[in-house]
Formats: C-alpha cells, sequence, structure tokens
C-alpha cells in the first residue's frame, strides 16, 4: 500500500494560481508521451507516485494523450484506483480537449459537441467524477467563442470540472475568451502557453501580462523546447532521442540547423561559466516571471524526475544572469 511522505508539502515553494483559491506548487507534471500505453505500467507508477512523494499534486492530461490516445489517462485511473483513492482530495487533476481525437467533424476543435462528449470519456478513462480543471486545449476559429466557452462553463455547472483553462490562445481570443468565461461566472484559473527560454512570444505579446491584469495564473509548458535545452541536442540527433525515432509525429526533424547548435553550444558554456546547467536555466528562468504559478514538467524516466526536484530547490538565477540569458537565445530560437 503507497504511503506517501508525510512531509511532502514542504519539499517545493507553492504559489497561488492569479486571485483564485488555487494554490499549487512550483512544479507540475505533465502526463503526455511517456505516460500512455506505449510505457510499461510500473514505470508510469513510480513516476507518479514519486512526484506525489516529493510535493507535486498536479497531474495534467489532455484527451489524446499516449499511444494510443487516452491510455495516459487510463493508466492514471488505474493508478488512483490502487494507489491515490484515498488522496483524491489533495490532488489536482486537469485534462484538455481540442486536438484531434477521433474521425469525423466533432473529433476535435472547440464546439460543444466535441468538448463536453470528451469530457465525459476522460472523466471514465480516469475513473473519477470530476476533474479539477477542463481546458480548451486550442484556439478554434471556425467555431463562435462563446459557444466553445459556453461548453467549458457548463462542465463547471454541472459538476464535472471546479475550474476552467484556455491553451495555446493567440493574445485577442485569449482576452475575449477571460472575458466570457468571467460573464458566466466561471473565471478561467490558469493559461497554459508553450514558453521556454528560446520563445518568449507569450511574454513579448503581451500575453503574460494580460493574464495577471485578469488575475489568471499561467502554467508553462515545454520549458526545454522538447528537449533542445538540457543539453541532449548539442553532438547531433542522439537515436535514443525523440527527435531520433522516426515514428515521433510532433517533432520536426529539420530543426537543428546548425546556427541552433551555435546558440545551444553558447548557452551550455555560458552555463558551465557560471557553475550551472542548460537543465539548470531553463526550468529556473520561468519561475523567476510574476505571474507564473507553476511549472509542467515532462519526464521520460524516473531519474529525469529527480533531477528536475532537485533543481527546483537550488537558489534563483540572478538579474544578471537573467539579462545574459535573454542575449544569448533569441525569442523564437530556430524553432
Amino acid at each position: 500500500m503507497f504511503d506517501p511522505n508525510p512531509d511532502r508539502y514542504q519539499k517545493l515553494p507553492m504559489r497561488r494560481a492569479g486571485e483564485s483559491g488555487l494554490i499549487l506548487s512550483a512544479l507540475s507534471l505533465g502526463c503526455w508521451h511517456n505516460f500512455g500505453f506505449e510505457k510499461p505500467y510500473e514505470d508510469v507508477r513510480k513516476m507518479i507516485l514519486r512526484a506525489f512523494d516529493q510535493g507535486i499534486y498536479h497531474f495534467d492530461f489532455a484527451n489524446n494523450y499516449g499511444r494510443p490516445a487516452g491510455s495516459a489517462e487510463s493508466h492514471f485511473g488505474r493508478i488512483l484506483k490502487e494507489d491515490l483513492h484515498p488522496y483524491r482530495n489533495q490532488l489536482v487533476i486537469s485534462t484538455k480537449a481540442g486536438y484531434y481525437m477521433w474521425e469525423g467533424p466533432f473529433g476535435e476543435w472547440g464546439s460543444r459537441k466535441y468538448l463536453l462528449a470528451s469530457l465525459d470519456q476522460s472523466l471514465m478513462r480516469l475513473g473519477i467524477d470530476y476533474v479539477d480543471i477542463f481546458y480548451s486545449h486550442r484556439y478554434d476559429p471556425n467555431t463562435p467563442l462563446r459557444e466553445t466557452m459556453t461548453a467549458l462553463s457548463d462542465a463547471v455547472h454541472q459538476g464535472k470540472a471546479l475550474y476552467t483553462g484556455l491553451s495555446n490562445y493567440p493574445k485577442e481570443a485569449l482576452k475575449e475568451a477571460i472575458s466570457i468565461l468571467k460573464d458566466n461566472k466561471t473565471p478561467p484559473v490558469l493559461i497554459q502557453p508553450h514558453f521556454s527560454l528560446m520563445d518568449q512570444e507569450f511574454k513579448l505579446d503581451g500575453s503574460l501580462e494580460l493574464s495577471q491584469q485578469a488575475g489568471v495564473g499561467v502554467i508553462p509548458f515545454s520549458i526545454f523546447n522538447q528537449g533542445l535545452l538540457t543539453g541532449k541536442y548539442l553532438n547531433g540527433i542522439p537515436k535514443d532521442s525523440r527527435m531520433g525515432d522516426p515514428n515521433e509525429p510532433y517533432f520536426h526533424k529539420n530543426v537543428l540547423s546548425e546556427s541552433l547548435q551555435k546558440k545551444l553550444r553558447d548557452f551550455d558554456n555560458y552555463a558551465q561559466s557560471i557553475g550551472r546547467s542548460m537543465t539548470e536555466c531553463a526550468l529556473l528562468y520561468p519561475l523567476h516571471l510574476p505571474g507564473i504559478t507553476s511549472i509542467l514538467l515532462g519526464v521520460s524516466r524516473l531519474s529525469q524526475l529527480e533531477e528536475l526536484l532537485e533543481i527546483a530547490t537550488k537558489p534563483p538565477l540572478s538579474k544578471d544572469v537573467i539579462q545574459n540569458l535573454n542575449q544569448l537565445l533569441t525569442v523564437k530560437g530556430d524553432v
């Protein structure tokens, strides 16, 4: 029987999500690839339980996470039933709908029909009555925004979600979506953008400031740019990497240009010169920004999780280091 560390809530800093009552630890676990049936169940279980044991209690999913799609939620549902059921009220479980999940015109995007049907299926896979946060996973330019937002709000009003959230929304759509959700008395609790040292568009286009002004927390994903900012690709593409996987659909194989490799080497040299690692800088950088509630980690092995947990307890980056990092890496890099 799983017996978690009684001191787990003292392991990581805590932050409030905007002006809400939701409080998260500085790290959360994004359960995308490597958490579905493509990974042995015991490996997934060990990562989930170790995360909870060390103060991570927010686990983030989407309807199509894992291979096959939905299997990450199914794996977690089993873990929840066998190990974490006594702690359900201590967990923050989120899921999303927006990307392709099934055939036909209602198997993706932002229609009411798709979103609410997807949520019902996610709840079945997870084996729970409600999720803590239900996100619109991406902006749908062909569905009225009010329809998409009202579907999120109705999920809350129906008791199938506690909070609403938004992911991958451009600034103007984000502003309107927040307004609609507030009018529906279900203000979003978190915005989930792609953000890293190499892609700061969310900050530079004013979306981060907009979120702060609206009282909404921010939880960025892909802070390592699919591993580019960890040092994995300094000398080319390893065969055991995601970029080296010929069946990997989410990673462009031509991304590793010579100019990008030079930037990564410069980054590595600078990090070493200040006694840090690339991974350290990439993880600690977003945590210095006002408005960032938590960081979504993506890991494939328990050892990676252990490394990131250790980094999160290290001293923050100085202002000089942050300034130098901004100068070393371009806004969007070459990705």
